[in-house]
């Protein structure tokens, strides 16, 4: 395995220096990705996923589907596929490994590379360790830190550059012209789309009689996979895509008939912002959807907390889109229905997780904001808070404002952050301040 240095002489742990731009659009001029080609995209075939099934049985964990404790509240017969439980965190595994295990003996011994910002290359990581395959990762500088260390604590050769993934995918490519490496994308290389679909099989195994599946879609590798395996097997089961606002581009591919850019922008669901969807995926993909919905940062958050709470399951913003699409009320024909939601990923980066739920306890109107106008004389911010102790809300945070306050000079405005039981207990207090209060300001103050 390649762990002390970089192929291009670099230390492993070191940032490279950025090429001039217009040495970057010349080295890419003469870049091409043989496996992703746009003008000859390959549609894979369901033999393809039974071969992947085969070879990597022993390789990767076959993941529990089990029944939602959310199914009554939300009033659907809800199983989760589990693939967040996988060695790395995430489904990615089943593509890395049956990729690998597809190369002839001189490619092996070559060794491969990629880009990625995290789950590709933490299961490549490991299943080259595994399969004694010289691994070599490219990783954009916003890549988190926890994962660049765990892609170097199998062995990788690990090359943090580029100010983002196209600029990592740029690099890659080009080491591996230049060194004679296997370059393979995360998310549209015919092997990872038929390892990747090993998992429609496992659900259709688990969960008889199933009426839907929901898959999140970044590059739509998953959903191009495991929509082939399960409407191969059972035409009749509804196949819906679910992407972030943020990066819809499956829809827009959709809609241009083609894959297109799609601008990207900040998301809870980082593993989806994927601008450009594959081309062989979406070929494959297009045909077997039978609805794509968008869902908002808000539901993703809520759809995380919800499952830490109920499930006892960390599950990064990509994985939690399914259960947002649902519990943003977009998918009503569901109800009453056997569903498949596919928990894809868990890693979650631990630096937000924190904040992830707090945006989430907002969005469930558990953690609410306010300002209240109250006396600024002795007792009067004791008041304030002996109403909020008494209906049993823990105050989180309080601030005191009199500079700028325009009312009476004997008052003081106090911005509150408060934690509720639940949204209806939320209401309560609001009614109780109002009624005591003659200025209350509820909910963000902008």
């Amino acid at each position: 395995m390649m762990a002390s240095s970089s192929l291009d002489g670099e230390p492993a742990t070191q940032v490279d220096k950025e090429e001039p731009k217009f040495m970057r659009q010349m080295s890419m001029s003469n870049l091409k990705d043989e496996f992703c080609d746009p003008d000859n995209p390959k549609k894979i075939q369901f033999e393809d996923i039974s071969a992947a099934a085969y070879k990597i049985r022993d390789g990767v964990m076959k993941t529990p589907c089990t029944r939602s404790r959310l199914s009554g509240l939300l009033g659907v017969d809800l199983f989760f596929k589990k693939e967040f439980l996988q060695f790395t965190g995430s489904f990615k595994e089943r593509g890395a490994r049956y990729t690998l295990m597809m190369l002839n003996k001189e490619q092996k011994e070559g060794g491969v590379v990629a880009a990625s910002a995290g789950n590709h290359a933490l299961a490549l990581c490991y299943h080259g360790k595994e399969l004694n395959i010289s691994i070599t990762v490219v990783m954009p500088k916003i890549a988190p830190l926890m994962k660049v260390q765990a892609c170097r604590s199998y062995g990788a050769n690990v090359i943090v550059t580029g100010k983002d993934i196209s600029e990592s995918r740029e690099h890659a490519m080009k080491l591996g012209k230049q060194h004679g490496l296997i370059y393979i994308n995360g998310y549209d290389h015919p092997h990872i789309l038929a390892g990747q679909g090993t998992v429609g099989l496992e659900i259709l195994e688990q969960v008889p009689d199933l009426d839907a599946c929901i898959i999140p879609v970044g590059g739509a590798g998953l959903i191009a996979g495991a929509a082939l395996a399960i409407k191969s097997l059972k035409p009749a089961v509804q196949i819906i895509g679910v992407e972030s606002e943020t990066c819809p581009s499956f829809s827009a591919a959709m809609k241009a008939g083609k894959p297109v850019y799609t601008n990207a922008t900040s998301t809870l669901a980082d593993g989806l912002a994927v601008p450009t969807v594959g081309v062989n995926a979406y070929v494959t993909a297009a045909p077997l959807i039978d609805k794509m919905v968008v869902v908002d940062e808000q539901s993703i958050a809520l759809a995380i907390l919800r499952l830490i709470e109920l499930e006892k399951a960390v599950v990064e913003g990509a994985g939690a889109t399914g259960l947002a699409a649902i519990i943003q009320g977009m998918l009503p024909e569901l109800a009453g229905k056997r569903v498949v939601v596919i928990l894809c990923g868990g890693n979650i980066d631990t630096t937000c997780l924190g904040r992830v739920i707090e945006r989430g306890l907002a969005a469930d109107g558990r953690l609410v904001r306010f300002v209240v106008t109250v006396s600024d004389r002795p007792g009067g911010i004791t008041e304030l808070a002996r109403t909020i102790s008494k209906m049993g809300i823990s105050l989180k945070d309080m601030y005191h404002e009199r500079a700028w306050i325009k009312s009476d000079i004997f008052s003081v405005q106090v911005k509150c952050v408060v934690e509720t039981r639940d949204a209806e207990q939320s209401k309560e207090l609001e009614s109780v301040l109002r009624e005591k209060y003659d200025h209350v300001v509820w909910g963000p103050v902008h």
